[in-house]
């Protein structure tokens, strides 16, 4: 499976990006070093792909998957695209604050400590409905790992499509998010312009 590597401060810096929306306190205090070139069109396009690729963690060829999927449906094609990223069980776990970071979201995933609907799901980009009950294992709940990051992320504003229950450590989906509860630092429009070249 490929894994990207990069320092994440590293990156942030080079797309520009404030390692907050990834769920990183950190701040790099490094200045970049700028050219005076200008970004061609394109290079713009690019780099908002690599920017949202890099929020939610996902690779090249699910990521044109996804886009494929959001252009068959009604609608924006770039807004659509935001919400079936949204959608994802990581990010929804990361959005409910059940973890600290995106990363650390898709581990708790993969470590089966989520249950959707009552059922071990197991796989980071399953794709939640509206209705669906996202929720810790009981076993898991007791454990350190989850009251540090309950500490940690209990003052973290919980999106108005989720209504999460802290105690229980589950959360349920009222409704697709819309674009305006997505705050993601992304132009949309430019991946759109990119894909459909």
């Amino acid at each position: 499976m490929a894994v990207n590597r990069t320092p994440v401060l590293k990156r942030c810096r080079a797309l520009d990006l404030e390692p907050a929306f990834l769920g990183y306190d950190k701040k790099s205090h490094r200045n970049p070093q700028r050219s005076g070139r200008k970004i061609s069109e394109y290079g713009l396009q690019l780099r908002e792909k690599q920017k949202a690729k890099f929020i939610y963690g996902v690779l090249e060829k699910p990521f044109r998957n996804y886009y494929k999927r959001a252009d068959r449906q009604k609608g924006p094609t770039g807004e659509n695209l935001l919400v079936l990223l949204e959608r994802r069980l990581d990010n929804v776990i990361f959005r409910a604050g059940f973890a600290r970071t995106r990363r650390e979201a898709r581990q708790v995933v993969l470590h089966k400590f989520v249950t959707v609907n009552g059922k071990k799901v197991n796989v980071p980009s399953y794709s939640i409905k509206v209705g669906d009950t996202v929720q810790i294992r009981e076993e898991a709940r007791g454990m350190q790992r989850f009251k540090d990051i309950a500490e940690t992320t209990g003052r973290r504003l919980v999106p108005s499509w989720l209504e999460v229950d802290k105690e229980a450590m589950s959360a349920q989906i009222k409704e697709y998010p819309v674009r305006d509860a997505i705050d993601v630092p992304v132009n949309e429009m430019l991946i759109v312009e990119l894909y459909s070249k």
